[in-house]
């Protein structure tokens, strides 16, 4: 179980960032590359999507752009606030939200669900619950997108934030959800080079 320590820090980082979105860590400029390549020819119309811990919202944006219903989460408040003040006219549905507390009206209500590194920016001591967590939200047979440094063994580093393991990576397996597609790659610059993206299908069942 998490415990006030796990993810207090999130919404301070965000508050004192007072808008500066260099003072975000993990904030790019525009969309995860992965993502928007995913939705290339990708018609969402009709269609519902989730982003976990979607920070400043350019991910969540990215989905509504391709047609999907988006409810875009993040433990932060100043974090919604953010987003909603960059996309004042967006359809995207931006929440305040704890990933180990959802409303119960998510499990099973997403046709595409997009995690970027936000399991890694948790202690390992929460991180199974955590992927159980974002393994409900997608419909039987929905897409799970996620995208996270990886480390080579169980040792850690120190962190925030802690690469995924092989193991830990497993969980989703674990879960029922089946590998789509994997890739995994390296990056000379930055200060993890190990990096995978995958899409997950869940089940049908």
């Amino acid at each position: 179980m998490k415990d006030s320590a796990t993810y207090d820090w999130f919404e301070p980082l965000y508050a004192n960032a007072a808008g500066d979105a260099s003072q975000v860590p993990w904030a790019l400029p525009e969309a995860v590359p992965y993502l928007t390549n995913w939705l290339q020819g990708v018609e969402g119309t009709g269609k519902s999507a989730a982003v976990v811990g979607c920070g400043l919202g350019n991910d969540a944006e990215a989905l509504a752009a391709a047609g999907f219903e988006v409810t875009a989460f993040d433990v932060a408040k100043s974090a919604i606030a953010w987003a909603k003040q960059r996309f004042p006219n967006s359809s995207v549905n931006y929440v305040t939200a704890d990933l180990f507390n959802l409303p119960a009206g998510w499990k099973g209500a997403f046709d595409v669900v997009f995690e970027f590194r936000t399991v890694q920016a948790l202690p390992v001591s929460v991180r199974k619950e955590a992927i159980a967590q974002i393994a409900t939200l997608p419909k039987p047979g929905g897409t799970l997108l996620m995208a996270t440094y990886t480390r080579p063994s169980e040792a850690l580093n120190d962190g925030p934030p802690w690469p995924l393991s092989a193991s830990e990576l497993a969980e989703f397996e674990t879960l029922g959800l089946k590998i789509i597609k994997k890739e995994t790659f390296k990056k000379k610059e930055g200060r993890f080079g190990d990096r995978v993206q995958i899409e997950y299908q869940a089940p049908n069942q």
